[in-house]
């Protein structure tokens, strides 16, 4: 048979493996010419007739291979014009920020929040050395506390950078989480997030209405856009009424491995 084809040679007996099923090798066949380069993203492919006479299968098996490519992203078909090799598609390792009044309305629970502080002040020396400021540099800095049924679960200690985002104490706040008003004017292009098991300060126990040796985990974020620093910010959660967790597919830990 042709290089085309789908015979191969007789393996040795302890290489025996169970036959691929017919399909299946039509399947092996194309993804071989893919990943050599003969067909590259937009190519058009033989027809399913050519390829019957190139394989020495049935229409049937052809048309199911090329079914199951199409619904594994591998190719794209289009009526009465062909079978396409599908365009690479853009990746990206995603880091995701999450809105905790979402998360808890999504749980049919009742959100909260209130505004213990928002003012312009000088950086301290952390604070501007996280945002990429020269020591002392002016930024905004707020200070919410978030509640679900009416009980503290979350700390939010935020400073944001006046550069990028100029109005942002002019917000109605009763109105606009700063978090959502910041995702919306200034999407971050980069993202870092570090957690941290430890003990709250005294001024942050007294704001969550826990004891001072009750474990809390902080999740520190900064994000970026445009390679500018935006904001700098930590949110404390008391141990015993919320957790850090995320769910992700066995391919986006390839891809971000």
């Amino acid at each position: 048979m042709n290089t085309n084809g789908l015979s191969n040679p007789a393996p040795a007996p302890s290489e025996a493996a169970a036959p691929l099923a017919r399909y299946e090798r039509v399947k092996e066949h194309i993804r071989t010419r893919i990943l050599s380069g003969e067909w590259r993203p937009g190519d058009r492919i033989p027809s399913e007739m050519t390829l019957v006479g190139e394989l020495g299968v049935s229409r049937m098996t052809i048309n199911r291979a090329l079914r199951e490519l199409t619904e594994q992203g591998v190719l794209t078909r289009f009526s009465g014009v062909g079978t396409f090799i599908a365009e690479e598609k853009p990746q990206s390792t995603l880091l995701m920020i999450a809105h905790i009044g979402d998360e808890i309305r999504a749980r049919g629970h009742e959100y909260g929040y209130s505004i213990m502080l928002a003012a312009r002040e000088a950086a301290a020396s952390d604070v501007s050395a996280a945002l990429g400021l020269a020591p002392g540099a002016s930024v905004f800095h707020v200070v919410c506390v978030h509640r679900e049924n009416g009980v503290p679960v979350q700390l939010e200690d935020r400073y944001v950078n006046p550069e990028v985002a100029p109005h942002f104490l002019e917000q109605d706040f009763s109105a606009v989480r700063p978090s959502e008003y910041l995702f919306n004017t200034v999407p971050a292009h980069e993202v870092e997030h570090v957690v941290d098991a430890v003990l709250p300060s005294r001024a942050d126990a007294k704001l969550l209405e826990i004891g001072a040796d009750q474990p809390c985990l902080t999740l520190v974020r900064r994000t970026w856009a445009n390679n500018v620093a935006v904001t700098f910010a930590r949110f404390v959660h008391p141990g015993t009424r919320y957790r850090l967790g995320c769910r992700f597919s066995s391919d986006s830990m390839q891809r971000q491995s």
